[in-house]
């Protein structure tokens, strides 16, 4: 039986909740969500692609997050790491110089404007 279906929406803190819902529709593409009771015309919600998530809590004194204070780390999959990157070094977004790859594609991270790091997986095609 499966009692959930998936992840309904990721929430999290911001010293400037606007500023943020926006940097992220300029440079992840992700839509304005509506419910903040500041409705602009804007708003509207994330039809995703479907694919793979994963679900995995991380020992509490992890290194991976990149930041110690950081409690949540969110992954987005993404069609072009390169061109996301790209997209985001001519932005200024702080960007690890790295990137990771494994059979199952490869990984890079960035942070936003408040300091919370993030990671985009392209997966591996085929």
């Amino acid at each position: 039986m499966d009692l959930v279906q998936g992840i309904g929406g990721v929430f999290f803190r911001a010293k400037d909740p606007r500023a943020q819902a926006r940097w992220y529709r300029d440079n992840l593409g992700i839509p304005i969500s509506p419910g903040d009771g500041e409705q602009t015309g804007e708003e509207r919600m994330w039809d995703q692609q479907a694919g793979p998530t994963v679900w995995g809590p991380f020992p509490q004194d992890t290194e991976y997050f990149h930041n110690p204070a950081q409690q949540v780390m969110v992954n987005f999959r993404v069609a072009d790491l390169d061109a996301l990157l790209a997209r985001l070094r001519s932005t200024g977004t702080p960007i690890r110089d790295e990137i990771e790859e494994y059979d199952y594609g490869r990984f890079a991270w960035a942070c936003d404007p408040e300091g919370n790091w993030f990671e985009l997986w392209e997966p591996r095609k085929g």
